[in-house]
């Protein structure tokens, strides 16, 4: 029986649920939301830290030379999501209502996240240096985009700014990466000998910005006036929109001739849409009354792809076992 449970659950996964279910549940104060928020920020920081000091320059270098994995995430995350999330907002519409309906359309208009992709990409044993330029630039670019997309699908009004943003993937992301690239070779092969350290620092920074993410939610009240039927209607909406970008993802890589380890950056930075950007964007794009409505799918979304995206990047890791 013990086997069993060891070869069909998850350890993560359990964890990963605990974690949301403690962020729904308990209170967490401001002063100590802050302290939560500051810690993630750190573990962030050390995340990309250690995936510089993991990764050779020329695996960097070769991830941005990537065409063919470089454009089809940009073009999942912009082209294609956004044209799915056209589709579902209007067809939900009579279901969930117009304010839900637009957050799932401003869904589909974000950046991918950054921390998760790489995270799932590195457990699957993709490329992890393809995943890193494709979602830092996926960030970079939709500072610039998403307010853009926002302003052309939604008609609505609001700064086009998104410095703020640019300067935490300046200082959060590529900072730490780059200072890990320059202690590289003197400490890459004492890394990379030493996976366990990568997989613990990946699932524990996931861990971590989910519980922010989730408590912070709950202290702001987004749940109020929010029933239970449409918090389930929300969920199977995201599953449907996450699983056509999953298989948008993985088999056009395939039409694109990538090898297994660039699907599954494909795969993992193509299907994804960041919480931490979409929320403070929010915020800047739509009025108060609008914004805590419209990032109601957006946290639905986020923690629903990171529990499928756990266990595809579970079962891709023993791809050579089966």
């Amino acid at each position: 029986m013990r086997q069993v449970l060891k070869q069909w659950v998850d350890p993560f996964i359990v964890a990963l649920v605990a974690t949301m279910v403690l962020g729904l549940v308990v209170p967490v104060p401001a002063d100590v939301q802050r302290v939560v928020d500051t810690v993630a920020d750190v573990a962030v920081a050390v995340l990309f830290l250690v995936y510089g000091m993991r990764l050779s320059t020329s695996e960097v270098w070769s991830g941005l030379r990537n065409v063919r994995l470089q454009g089809g995430i940009l073009a999942s995350t912009y082209v294609v999501f956004p044209l799915v999330g056209l589709a579902v907002s209007w067809a939900v519409t009579p279901v969930v209502g117009a304010p839900l309906a637009a957050g799932i359309l401003f869904l589909s208009l974000l950046p991918s996240t950054v921390q998760s992709s790489v995270a799932f990409t590195s457990v699957a044993r993709g490329n992890i240096a393809g995943a890193i330029c494709g979602a830092t630039v996926s960030n970079v670019v939709g500072m610039v985009v998403t307010p853009l997309l926002v302003l052309w699908f939604m008609s609505s009004s609001g700064a086009t700014g998104g410095l703020s943003g640019l300067r935490d993937v300046l200082l959060h992301l590529l900072a730490p990466f780059v200072v890990g690239q320059l202690l590289q070779p003197f400490v890459g092969r004492w890394v990379r000998a030493r996976r366990w350290l990568t997989l613990s620092v990946d699932r524990g920074t996931i861990l971590i910005v989910v519980f922010g993410a989730v408590a912070a939610a709950t202290s702001a009240g987004v749940w109020a006036g929010i029933s239970g039927w449409t918090i389930l209607a929300l969920v199977g909406i995201s599953a449907v929109i996450l699983a056509v970008m999953l298989a948008v993802t993985w088999w056009g890589g395939a039409g694109l001739r990538l090898g297994v380890e660039d699907r599954i950056a494909l795969l993992m930075c193509g299907s994804k849409k960041s919480l931490a950007t979409g929320l403070p964007m929010a915020a800047v794009l739509f009025p108060v009354a609008v914004a805590g409505t419209i990032a109601v799918p957006v946290i639905v979304f986020h923690q629903l792809q990171l529990i499928v995206c756990a266990v595809l990047a579970r079962r891709l890791a023993l791809r050579d076992q089966a």
